[in-house]
């Protein structure tokens, strides 16, 4: 019968498993690993960048309301046609 004692709760925790196979890596492998790691990573940067901007349009959605009454504002500036806010979804 195993005991909180005989337990072993290191190898249960991923991160230390993964720090303790990364440390015991060559030099050699560790770098390439890395080199690796950086073209992976590097998509994913570039895929984050090209979403950045419908990120932010996304929290100001979310958080503050008034972002809404700034896109009717810009609306109403336009003096767009009925037919054309129509299409937008502000049909009045």
């Amino acid at each position: 019968m195993n005991t909180p004692d005989s337990i072993n709760t290191e190898s249960k925790n991923l991160l230390n498993l993964i720090s303790k196979n990364w440390d015991s890596l060559d030099d050699s492998l560790k770098s390439k690993l890395k080199k690796i790691w950086t073209i992976l990573t590097y998509k994913w940067q570039l895929q984050i960048l090209f979403n950045l901007p419908l990120l932010i349009w996304w929290a100001l959605d979310k958080f503050f309301p008034k972002v809404h009454e700034f896109d009717a504002t810009i609306l109403n500036y336009l003096n767009l046609p009925d037919w054309a806010l129509s299409f937008i979804g502000f049909s009045q």
